[in-house]
């Protein structure tokens, strides 16, 4: 049996290891280097947090999503403006190598004006809601030359019949409250459930972004997810974020990471 202690002013935070296998190393002082690493990242964490926590916005309690699928949204309800900066900057990363694109989601169109802006080989979108879809349509008449296919579906049901890409965009939202509870309040970003189907729809050197949830560095869990299936990772951090204090997203921070995972 080992104990670890962190005693500070603010806060103590004790590590019971019942099972003498635990973090086992070949030598005790190898394990005792593991542990005391594990525990001064958890305080240093925590600090961390608590400085940061000090300037998220309040934001509203979120009600229970009912099933989006097909449901008429309102701009709002897609995304809020505060997100812009965020689509631009994914849409820099997703571009950069000006080749097929594969983007999850059309929204309001905003990442897509972006994607289109930039200029790619090839543009397609995965959209599944059809009050969306219709206003993809709208917005499609304003690229009459640009090589844009529009998949009508959830992406769960349709990436197996599509190719491969150059760049896969991923922002798409919760469509029911189980979704939330399984992909987002439990872990640390709604894209991690799609992760290896993003690397298994990309081509050798190919990136994938997405929305990390990540205030302004990345946990070692979400990296450990990363390359399981991609060579590097890249990081950038997009601030400020202009979030009014009645913020209806599950977002309170005025920073976030974007990220560009390279297969």
């Amino acid at each position: 049996m080992t104990k670890k202690f962190k005693r500070l002013q603010a806060f103590d935070v004790t590590l019971h290891v019942k099972q003498d296998g635990f973090v086992r190393a070949p030598r005790e002082a190898q394990r005792n280097w593991l542990l005391n690493r594990a525990m001064g990242e958890f305080v240093d964490d925590l600090n961390h947090l608590d400085v940061l926590a000090r300037d998220m916005v309040p934001g509203v309690d979120a009600a229970p999503l009912p099933d989006r699928t097909q449901l008429d949204l309102a701009d709002d309800e897609i995304m809020e403006r505060w997100q812009r900066p965020l689509m631009e900057a994914m849409a820099d990363v997703a571009t950069a190598g000006h080749g097929d694109v594969l983007e999850i989601g059309f929204g309001i169109g905003v990442s897509a004006t972006e994607i289109q802006a930039r200029g790619v080989r090839s543009h397609t979108i995965i959209e599944c809601n059809d009050y969306v879809v219709g206003r993809f349509e709208q917005w499609r008449q304003e690229y009459p030359d640009a090589d844009i296919q529009l998949v009508h579906g959830r992406w769960q049901d349709t990436l197996d019949n599509l190719g491969t890409y150059d760049s896969i965009f991923f922002h798409t939202y919760p469509l029911n409250e189980e979704e939330r509870i399984d992909h987002f309040s439990q872990g640390t970003t709604f894209a991690a459930h799609f992760v290896p189907s993003a690397a298994n729809h990309l081509r050798p050197g190919g990136v994938f972004t997405y929305l990390t949830n990540e205030i302004d560095s990345m946990s070692r869990s979400h990296q450990r997810l990363l390359f399981k299936f991609f060579d590097s990772v890249s990081l950038r951090v997009v601030a400020p974020l202009d979030i009014p204090d009645d913020v209806n997203d599950a977002w309170w921070s005025n920073s976030m990471v974007i990220v560009g995972a390279t297969k």
